[in-house]
């Protein structure tokens, strides 16, 4: 399969280790407190991210597992800055721990997301909070990933109410509908809408369907890459370089990970997702 036009990924995301305390079930990297990376080298991220940017990549996210357990995070903000946008997102376990945020700042990140996990738990909220007013003093943009699921969207409603009723909008949260479990927690797009108050908001912009889009992809921690961070269908990447990483996404299919009918069918990457956000 191919797509009908020419791939010009616009932004990357690229899981740093699959490593992460938190250990949450519904993880699409399957990360764990055991967990590992083969970007060991912070020069190799940099190598491929700098050759991407060179091809026209303009954004590049960092995520996991938690970044912040990354040992060359710093080093690779730092090789970036003034490259390309450079975004993480955290749990936020670590960032406030001694001397760890002031690191941070100064590898002067574009933008950190604090991610909301489970909404039904008080101290969720409290520490992503803690983690957007310590950013802000830093002067480090920040938003929030709130991942909603079926089984605790009362608590999804009251927790993004309580952000925006705290001053972080609709235009710093990113609604995330859960993915990877078959579809039994993921909510609807009409949900979404009703944790984000009825707005206009952020999400994923597989939310109205499954596509590929050809300015996004996805590069894993064991340097695979694929169209979304959901599907199993992924082809590693031969080498560091922006041409390679178009080879790998050539033709490249992607799994569909709902439930029903289309449960398993592999998706043409043909058919684009309707891109709002």
């Amino acid at each position: 399969m191919t797509l009908g036009s020419p791939i010009r990924i616009e932004r990357i995301s690229l899981e740093l280790t699959n490593r992460c305390d938190k250990g949450c079930a519904f993880c699409y990297s399957a990360s764990s407190p055991s967990g590992e990376s083969r970007w060991r080298d912070p020069a190799d991220v940099l190598r491929l991210v700098r050759d991407c940017a060179r091809g026209g990549v303009r954004a590049v996210s960092f995520g996991g597992g938690e970044p912040l357990q990354y040992e060359g995070l710093d080093e690779v903000l730092r090789g970036l800055d003034g490259v390309l946008f450079r975004s993480l997102t955290t749990n936020g376990l670590l960032l406030l721990r001694p001397g760890r945020l002031d690191a941070l700042a100064r590898a002067r990140p574009d933008k950190v997301h604090v991610s909301i996990h489970y909404p039904e738990r008080r101290a969720e909220l409290t520490r992503a909070l803690s983690c957007l007013e310590a950013l802000d003093s830093r002067g480090i943009a920040s938003g929030v990933n709130l991942l909603v699921r079926r089984s605790a969207l009362a608590a999804a409603v009251e927790t993004g109410r309580a952000l925006r009723e705290l001053g972080v909008g609709n235009d710093r949260i990113v609604y995330l509908p859960q993915r990877g479990d078959g579809g039994r927690e993921t909510p609807t797009p009409r949900q979404l809408a009703e944790v984000a108050g009825g707005a206009k908001f952020q999400s994923m912009s597989c939310l109205l369907r499954c596509a590929a889009s050809p300015r996004f992809c996805s590069i894993g921690w064991d340097r695979s890459v694929a169209w979304c961070s959901y599907t199993r269908a992924r082809r590693p990447l031969a080498e560091l370089t922006h041409a390679a990483l178009l080879e790998a996404l050539e033709g490249l299919s992607l799994d569909y990970c709902g439930v029903g009918a289309d449960a398993g069918r592999q998706v043409d990457a043909a058919r684009l997702a309707v891109a709002w956000r």
